[in-house]
């Protein structure tokens, strides 16, 4: 049976950069666009040449791209002005890409109050900017801003924007939930509507996530007829995001419905690097990834209550809708206070120390894992305070140093300019091998001082922490009031690109800091080979 072509168009590039807290470089859109063209989507919008700097810096040249067409985004002609004498569509002629994307007014209202001009002037509008960029051989697309509110309010003009386009050569209408307001069974009965008057194989779906819809929505546009889905990498844009490919992506490829009566650019050998894409890319933003994202989360496929764990371990498919591995992710038994023996046991396996499900050490470290959560630890967010623990139970685990003590100051004062700050000091002693050492430093608060004291000097284990980076510091009030427990979470990461987390919990965040700390620094002296 012939499948139908599903084009899949990212936006990330623009719709991204508006997410808040967002801000690419261009060297950031141009490792971007390599990643998702090495995914294997078919259309990449890099921005919008002439609004800024960086975006027409970007089109000077496109990107090399292996698979992926380079779109340049930017609104049709503006009324009372010719195509030939429009700055706007100036710009996006002369950027050097593929297709040009035009955003257009499809809501009456929206074309009365904003653009303050005719409903006719818009409609030439359309067809003149799409003629203008098929003049200069470019793909051109057009999506219809407010379609669906624009249909509710005026089913008949948003049509005639669409047909105008169709018209004109526009190889894409894409009907666009700016609003992010339009809900699934509306979507299929709109676009089924226009599909009467514009034919499927040119219409495309642009869904806003605002009321958790996006996908569901672009799913229901493709159910209608719609064979152009656009979407961004990890749901990234304005308010509540767009709809998210790295959820559509696999969902087109691996549920029956869609992959037997579809195809897409990416390949079952690409979805596997997806996860490693979507984490990449929030790396490159400095954002943590989402632990409970569809498919590439690490909590994706996480099971933390005994009685699932047990059966994930003899039928994996029942409770994984997909294999994680055909995302590029893996299975998770979160050891946890909820946790059964198979959940140990499966933990113990994946770190590489089978014990059989009879040996009494298992239930003795269940036991201790319970009564260390009851404190207020959380071992499913710290695998290496886990490992070393378990170790330590099974007598693996080395004692590399012995921290006699330590002692943090955060003093409050003027500097020499005269300026008022607040000045963390640490004094670490460390007994290593019978050796003595004692370091100090000065921090920006008072952990980044211990974390600098205690890494300072670790004598014959030094050349192993060289490379210790600490990314992520997270802290939770544990149990409430004056007495409030604190627990610390940190991750580390390494040359290696190898990141692990360590857990601390005391009613002093000082010392629950300290716990994670050492933590850190003793998993990192064992998987190293320390002795």
């Amino acid at each position: 049976m012939t499948r139908e072509k599903i084009a899949l168009f990212d936006t990330t590039l623009r719709d991204g950069a508006q997410t808040t807290g967002v801000d690419f470089s261009l060297a950031d859109k141009r490792c971007i666009a390599a990643l998702l063209d090495g995914l294997g989507l078919d259309y990449i919008e890099g921005g919008y040449p002439g609004a800024n700097p960086l975006d027409t810096a970007f089109f000077a040249s496109k990107p090399r791209l292996q698979h992926a067409r380079f779109s340049a985004f930017g609104m049709t002609k503006r009324p009372g002005r010719s195509a030939a004498n429009d700055p706007g569509l100036a710009a996006l002629l002369a950027a050097d890409s593929d297709a040009i994307t035009f955003v257009a007014k499809t809501w009456d209202y929206q074309v009365r109050v904003a653009l303050g001009c005719t409903l006719e002037e818009n409609l030439d509008g359309v067809s003149q900017s799409i003629e203008a960029a098929r003049g200069k051989g470019r793909e051109a697309i057009l999506d219809c801003e407010h379609f669906f509110d624009g249909f509710k309010a005026n089913p008949d003009y948003a049509l005639q924007c669409a047909k105008a386009a169709h018209a004109a050569g526009a190889r894409w209408i894409v009907l666009c939930d700016t609003n992010g307001g339009t809900l699934p069974h509306e979507v299929e009965r709109i676009v089924a509507a226009t599909a009467k008057h514009v034919p499927g194989s040119h219409l495309g779906i642009h869904a806003h996530n605002d009321t958790e819809n996006a996908v569901a929505n672009s799913l229901a546009a493709v159910r209608a007829g719609a064979r152009h889905i656009q979407g961004t990498l990890n749901g990234l844009g304005e308010r509540c995001g767009n709809a998210n490919l790295t959820s559509l992506i696999p969902t087109l490829l691996l549920k029956r419905d869609y992959a037997e009566n579809f195809e897409i650019g990416v390949t079952i050998e690409r979805l596997a690097t997806l996860t490693k894409v979507s984490h990449t890319l929030d790396e490159l933003l400095n954002r943590a990834p989402n632990r409970h994202a569809p498919y590439v989360g690490a909590s994706a496929f996480a099971t933390k209550a005994g009685i699932h764990a047990s059966a994930v371990m003899k039928a994996p498919q029942t409770y994984e809708h997909v294999a994680p591995e055909s995302v590029g992710n893996k299975r998770r038994l979160l050891v946890s206070d909820q946790a059964g023996k198979s959940n140990i046991l499966a933990e113990l396996e994946r770190i590489g120390v089978p014990l059989d499900k009879n040996d009494h050490r298992v239930l003795r470290l269940l036991e201790e894992v319970k009564q260390k959560e009851s404190l207020g630890y959380a071992y499913e967010g710290a695998d290496a305070s886990f490992e070393l623990l378990a170790r330590r139970i099974l007598g693996q685990a080395p004692d590399y140093f012995e921290v006699e003590r330590f002692r943090v100051d955060v003093e409050r004062r003027h500097n020499a300019q005269g300026d008022l700050v607040s000045v963390s000091e640490a004094i670490v002693k460390v007994r290593v091998d019978g050796e003595v050492l004692i370091s100090a430093a000065e921090g920006d608060g008072p952990v980044n001082a211990l974390d600098l004291a205690l890494r300072k000097d670790l004598g014959k284990y030094q050349r192993f922490i060289e490379d210790l980076e600490l990314v992520d510091y997270r802290v939770r009030i544990f149990q409430g009031g004056t007495d409030a427990v604190t627990r610390v979470l940190i991750e580390f990461r390494d040359a290696s690109g190898e990141s692990w987390s360590t857990v601390g919990v005391s009613a002093n965040i000082i010392d629950a800091s300290f716990q994670a700390l050492t933590d850190a620094i003793n998993y990192k002296l064992f998987k190293s080979g320390a002795r």
